[in-house]
């Protein structure tokens, strides 16, 4: 059998390019820190990779790499200078971790209802909903507003980075894993470090943890890709998968990505297209969380307003950079002989 792996918000497979980058990182394996021949050269490389992160990225702020986005939206919400977490209802688990006891706005139909009084807050608002697909409107003007506020925006990134331009913002997450580099990695984003309260340690002081380098070069590597122009599928095909399930996509907002697909099915549960998807040999993942075997309903669909029953019967279909049109062509007839 086949397999066709449609999970890619969740991981995506690693780019040639980023593992072929990786195995020379390995090669230099000193720690970046040391101040010695080797490390200096370790150093060098690191700070080319950072450089190319950067570029790749369109962003002339400051970047601090990380373990990954989790980590990444850790110190973002509990280093920055700020006295006040705001963030969407909708946002990812990771970043609700990393902020507990934040205040939780709503979302409505994609944009993002600001509270008044925003000095000296940091607002949370994600690019790309991992869900649901679903685009944050108007981050460029949000930013604005937050400033004028006395306020930060923190972008996460996440699902955007490396498909879309980075939206204007005072932070952003960025995961290397979802566009092609490896697990492991991330990257915080700051348009100055004076945001940051520094801890000690690497990465300017600003993190901990010996840097990955070989982590950090196929990161690079994976961002030189290219966006989704450079995607095994065109937008034309992907469009033509998007109108294929149309009528069964979950809309949760104005605007959605072209790669990450909530889908409904008239009567079969989540959990059962799943298991049965699974045997056909398409790896997809559930718009609902699975906890002590109770299928329970997703928080970031709740609060989206999706009906209980609507919920239940949710699955995430969604494609990176190697997904194909035959792929896309065959999990369209077996989602339409599900019955």
């Amino acid at each position: 059998m086949i397999r066709v792996y449609l999970d890619h918000a969740a991981t995506t497979p690693l780019r040639p390019q980023a593992r072929a980058a990786m195995e020379e990182g390995f090669t230099k394996w000193a720690n970046p820190s040391s101040p010695h021949a080797e490390g200096r050269k370790a150093r060098a490389a690191l700070e080319d990779a950072r450089e190319r992160c950067k570029a790749a990225l369109g962003w002339d702020g400051e970047l601090i790499f990380t373990s990954g986005a989790s980590e990444a939206l850790s110190i973002a919400l509990n280093q920055s200078k700020g006295d006040r977490r705001i963030v969407s209802a909708v946002e990812h688990e990771a970043l609700l971790r990393a902020a507990p006891g934040a205040e939780t706005m709503p979302v409505q139909n994609g944009m993002a209802q600001l509270p008044e009084g925003l000095s000296g807050a940091i607002i949370a608002l994600q690019q790309v909903n991992s869900e649901t697909g679903a685009m944050m409107l108007e981050l460029g003007d949000i930013h604005r507003r937050v400033s004028d506020a006395g306020g930060l925006l923190l972008a996460d990134c996440s699902q955007g980075a490396g498909k879309h331009g980075l939206p204007d913002c005072d932070m952003g997450v960025v995961s290397a894993h979802k566009l092609g580099g490896p697990i492991g990695i991330g990257a915080l984003l700051v348009s100055d470090y004076a945001l940051l309260n520094p801890v000690g340690g690497h990465e300017r002081g600003y993190r901990q943890g010996t840097e990955n380098l070989p982590g950090a070069m196929g990161f690079a590597a994976a961002l030189e890709q290219g966006g989704q122009d450079s995607w095994a599928t065109s937008k034309e095909e992907r469009a033509a998968f998007a109108n294929a399930i149309a009528g069964n996509r979950l809309v949760t907002g104005q605007v959605h990505c072209d790669y990450i697909f909530g889908l409904t099915h008239e009567t079969i549960s989540a959990q059962a297209l799943l298991v049965r998807l699974d045997a056909m040999g398409f790896a997809v993942s559930a718009g609902s969380a699975c906890s002590s075997g109770t299928l329970k309903k997703s928080k970031v669909l709740d609060a989206f307003g999706v009906a209980d029953d609507i919920a239940s019967r949710t699955i995430r279909v969604s494609l990176g950079w190697n997904t194909t049109a035959q792929e896309l062509d065959a999990f369209t007839q077996a989602w339409k002989g599900m019955t």
